[in-house]
């Protein structure tokens, strides 16, 4: 299939949203993990979205180039190519940016996507995110509704933070506290300064106890309950029928969490979790044991040559790109959206 459509898009979100089952949302950094989160996706037969933060963005521009539109740009562009030839339907997103970043990020993608819209094809990305976390909520809605009417106008999707995910991801790092709870005040605040869906479709990465990186369950208390009071708080305002779920809701900072708490997260609305910290190890774990397992041979020690089956970066890559699949396949299955691709 080719890269969703807005509409094909939207249809994502929708049957998501009405049938109670979230995305995987897999952070890539290069052509490998980008091919890993295709075959991952593939193999569940769920359609998915596939992001992209700052740091990996400009990770994939080259250790000399370090640009992240062009890093973004590239990826997304390999991404239109071979996605065609997998039967699922992918979404491309932005991952986190905050606003020293907007300008050399989100503003230049959103006005590529302009330019696609305007010549009459599709824009490049699906969505692109917003982190306002680090700013007063004001001033986070502020930049949020100019950056909503930008996206609309271009058929994009955006996404906000309101709250604060805890942890640290791309040099951001947040302390656990309070602010971890998005409350019912700023609910309301999000829905009077962004709408309902009618100034444009925005997800909402409301916080509930969420912490990026690695922990252990039980380390971190989570409260999914936090996102029913704010789906009920704005259903009220908006005159919806009870158990209505005005937001579509992410769940960031997910590693370690109880099945169950991603399970109760998803029956109130989240239909995105993002997943980076355990697809990064999935990946990672084969190539260790392959260099461990062959040290000599993708090693010219003594004065040996080696052997360059062994440090042919294509033995291990593919190595690395299955075992990711494998734990995004995973991931599809927790999360429901496992056979429900929307051509199956």
């Amino acid at each position: 299939m080719p890269i969703a459509t807005p509409e094909v898009y939207a249809e994502m979100l929708d049957r998501a949203k009405a049938n109670e089952f979230a995305y995987p949302a897999i952070n890539v950094t290069s052509s490998e993990t980008l091919n890993a989160a295709l075959r991952g996706f593939a193999e569940a037969e769920s359609d998915g979205i596939i992001q992209v933060s700052t740091g990996g963005a400009e990770f994939a521009s080259g250790t000399k180039v370090k640009d992240m539109v062009t890093g973004a740009v590239a990826l997304a562009e390999f991404a239109h190519v071979v996605a065609a030839k997998y039967p699922v339907n992918i979404a491309l997103h932005t991952d986190h940016c905050p606003k020293d970043k907007l300008d050399g990020y989100v503003r230049p993608l959103i006005a590529i996507s302009q330019e696609r819209v305007d010549k009459g094809g599709n824009p490049l990305f699906q969505s692109h995110m917003w982190d306002g976390s680090a700013v007063a909520l004001d001033e986070n809605l502020q930049i949020a509704s100019e950056l909503l009417d930008l996206s609309a106008k271009a058929k994009l999707v955006l996404e906000i933070e309101v709250g604060v995910v805890g942890g640290e991801e791309d040099g951001v790092d947040n302390e656990i506290n309070d602010k971890l709870y998005t409350t019912p005040e700023d609910y309301l605040k999000t829905v009077e300064a962004l709408g309902a869906g009618e100034k444009g479709r925005y997800l909402l990465a409301a916080t509930f106890g969420n912490v990026h990186g690695v922990y252990k369950p039980g380390n971190v208390k989570l409260r999914p309950e936090i996102l029913k009071q704010g789906q009920d708080v704005v259903a009220e305002k908006l005159g919806l029928a009870a158990g209505s779920k005005p937001f579509d809701l992410v769940f960031h900072g997910g590693s370690g969490s109880l099945l169950e708490e991603i399970h109760e997260a998803v029956s109130y609305g989240v239909i995105k979790m993002n997943i980076d910290t355990d697809t990064q190890y999935a990946f990672t774990r084969p190539i260790a044991a392959h260099m461990f397992a062959n040290y000599d041979g993708v090693l010219k020690i003594d004065g040996e040559v080696g052997n360059k089956k062994a440090y042919d970066p294509r033995s291990y890559l593919k190595a690395a790109e299955q075992a990711m699949a494998a734990r995004i396949a995973s991931a599809c299955e927790h999360l429901k959206s496992s056979g429900r691709m929307i051509a199956g």
